[in-house]
């Protein structure tokens, strides 16, 4: 545990030196988030503090097999598929980039996470046949779907940051608890959670720079590769991080099937989500921060690591979880026409 805590503050103490660095960049070269109608800030801001957490988790990644129980090559395919999210990210933040060119990189790295950490260990979907070529479309799917929830979910100061750290700290918990605290799921999941501190520690509402795609889409893969690596190596039930992302997953599935039911282009730029509805109803971003915060703590928190200690009840467990979660997204306004 205690080289897990050192970890992420190392990680944590880089990322914010880098962040600051990423801000003095922006400002200079007139990167910035210009408000418009579907924005939810009011005045110009630095966009791109992502790439700081995209270095350092990148480039802990490559030093996981000195310190930890992770395969060169497994690093290397970690690093070089999230490196590719990343550098797609930083593109679209300087020039627009088709979301079908997008989600084609998503693809290719995605397929090369999967394919780069298969020696690690078998993949077990749950709800999905046990079938190898059916578990590894539907784990792909779910890593691209994360990598865009990231960046739907990314909309007010500190949101997706602080998501971001919860769900890293509470792998590397629930690691822990498995008895795997010394493995590399572990000390990816510290070297996230340290990385996302780091950066939060600029985004903290008021925000002085947006992670912009850059960060969001990589903070999505980070987390997910964090969830394959644990289950692979220590058989964590992947209905673990299914039940700590669920107040993302909940809004943004929910938000996207609404606006697809209306015939709205669902990838289009919006402000539908539960999460920006309250935060315009409150004309403030903390509260709904805060509010998202202890909405994991209190409630997703300990039914993770409930599902963690009882992993044959796990899929039981993570629909408790969702149980409240759905009413509250359509109470809050998840989806609602603008």
């Amino acid at each position: 545990m205690t080289s897990l805590l050192l970890l992420a503050v190392a990680a944590a103490l880089m990322a914010t030196f880098l962040t600051h660095r990423v801000l003095q960049y922006a400002r200079q070269h007139a990167l910035l988030d210009v408000p418009n109608v579907r924005s939810s800030h009011n005045v110009p801001t630095a966009r791109g503090g992502g790439l700081a957490s995209a270095v350092v988790i990148t480039g802990g990644i490559l030093l996981l097999p000195v310190f930890a129980q992770l395969g060169w090559v497994e690093a290397i395919a970690l690093a070089v598929s999230g490196a590719v999210v990343a550098v797609i990210g930083w593109i679209d933040d300087h020039r627009s980039v088709s979301a079908r060119s997008r989600f084609l990189v998503h693809l290719i790295a995605v397929a090369v996470a999967l394919v780069g950490t298969a020696a690690i260990g078998p993949i077990s979907m749950p709800g999905v046949p046990k079938l190898p070529l059916i578990q590894l479309l539907a784990a792909g799917f779910a890593l691209v779907w994360l990598i865009n929830l990231f960046n739907f979910m990314d909309g007010i100061d500190g949101l997706a940051g602080a998501e971001a750290v919860f769900v890293a700290a509470a792998l590397a918990c629930c690691l822990v608890l498995l008895g795997a605290g010394s493995g590399a799921g572990a000390a990816f999941a510290a070297l996230v959670c340290g990385a996302a501190t780091g950066f939060l520690v600029w985004n903290w509402p008021p925000a002085r720079i947006f992670m912009g795609d850059v960060g969001s889409g990589f903070l999505g893969f980070a987390l997910g590769a964090v969830a394959l690596v644990a289950h692979r190596e220590s058989g964590l039930s992947l209905w673990v991080p299914t039940i700590l992302l669920a107040v993302f997953v909940t809004d943004a599935t929910v938000t996207l099937l609404r606006r697809m039911a209306r015939g709205e282009r669902w990838y289009a730029a919006h402000r539908s989500h539960g999460y920006q509805w309250l935060a315009r109803k409150h004309e403030a971003h903390r509260p709904v921060t805060i509010g998202v915060v202890v909405l994991n703590l209190v409630w997703l928190l300990p039914l993770a690591l409930l599902a963690t200690r009882h992993p044959v009840h796990a899929g039981k467990i993570a629909a408790l979880a969702y149980l409240p979660l759905l009413p509250l997204a359509l109470l809050v306004g998840s989806g609602r026409a603008e």
